[in-house]
């Protein structure tokens, strides 16, 4: 998903985690920003379609195989595209550690994700997993030593209260299973503030990082649970690696475009084709429940971006990472999941 979250993920970068010196640079032209718009809109819908392919795998396969069969899919594809663009040079970066952190906090988080979809609807999981920006703001505190004022706090606080919609934790309808896409969301939340820290690294670096790290974990945790895929089912698997892929790339090429804040309310377009895909596939449609909760967690994620715009245009930005690429990416995307 993912997630969750969503522009909300520097991550986004991550395929854009954009670690970049700060410059000034012009605002886009109307004509770059309706098609970043739209790339967004187009990225978000292939994140969706790859989630969708992941339920349909979880339903026979173990969750930590479709995983690892999308990052088989999406380390492959990445790698290959970041050395022809930017050479062998690209998979030196200036911190090892942190990449390390890094990979292991966006893999874990695509393993809770895929391991929710076993028995939640992918609008449901895809809801849950976009209170990561509640967790970025909560950890952006002690590890970026980032001030958060009274605006973010309550959008925290509206999106946490639409977390709390969907999953219904006191109700009878709760079930234990919600909790995987919000530990999904921690984890994802966790890799974004990294990314923050590793701005001297380049996107391309990040993201063929955290794709080959992620794919070291799950090739040794996956013999544990393989089950010969038949097919038909690898050949799911390969649209869905490619769909997840091809979301985090229009990403980049949108985030180019346009400012991050700018993008970020659309990411929660997302949502709606979750919703609308889960349909088309499983006849499932989410209860009013799901529904509301989701408006209430789009509405709080909206009100960031535009506090994050607001801040950005101030003499004294009280988010040192404003408009930042890597905020971009968090704000923007949903992981690789």
């Amino acid at each position: 998903m993912s997630p969750p979250p969503s522009i909300a993920s520097a991550e986004a970068a991550e395929p854009t985690p954009v670690a970049a010196p700060r410059i000034a640079l012009p605002l886009p032209s109307t004509d770059n920003a309706s098609l970043a718009i739209g790339l967004v809109v187009a990225a978000t819908a292939c994140f969706s379609a790859g989630d969708v392919a992941a339920k349909m795998l979880a339903a026979t396969l173990p969750a930590v195989q479709v995983t690892w069969m999308r990052y088989t899919v999406f380390a492959t594809m990445v790698v290959v595209a970041a050395l022809m663009i930017s050479g062998p040079g690209t998979l030196r970066p200036k911190s090892v550690k942190l990449q390390l952190l890094r990979g292991v906090a966006t893999s874990s988080s695509a393993l809770f994700f895929i391991l929710g979809l076993k028995s939640l609807d992918v609008a449901q999981a895809t809801a849950i997993h976009y209170m990561s920006p509640i967790f970025i703001t909560a950890l952006s505190i002690p590890l970026l030593g980032e001030r958060v004022g009274a605006h973010r706090w309550a959008a925290a606080g509206l999106g946490f209260a639409g977390v709390l919609i969907v999953m219904r934790p006191f109700g009878a309808a709760f079930t234990l299973a919600a909790l995987l896409p919000a530990a999904g969301a921690m984890a994802w939340a966790l890799g974004a503030v990294v990314t923050r820290k590793m701005a001297s690294d380049r996107p391309e670096t990040t993201l063929a990082w955290s794709a080959l790290v992620g794919l070291a974990i799950l090739s040794i945790l996956v013999p544990f649970a393989w089950r010969m895929p038949t097919a038909h089912e690898a050949g799911i698997a390969v649209a869905m690696g490619v769909c997840s892929t091809a979301g985090h790339g229009l990403l980049v090429v949108a985030l180019r475009r346009a400012a991050a804040s700018a993008l970020a309310p659309f990411s929660y377009v997302q949502i709606l084709f979750a919703v609308a895909m889960s349909f088309a596939v499983f006849g499932r449609m989410p209860d009013l429940w799901t529904i509301a909760g989701g408006a209430v967690i789009a509405a709080s994620g909206v009100y960031v971006a535009h506090r994050e715009r607001v801040s950005a245009r101030a003499p004294r930005v009280s988010s040192r990472f404003a408009d930042d690429p890597h905020v971009v990416a968090e704000a923007v995307a949903a992981p690789p999941r």
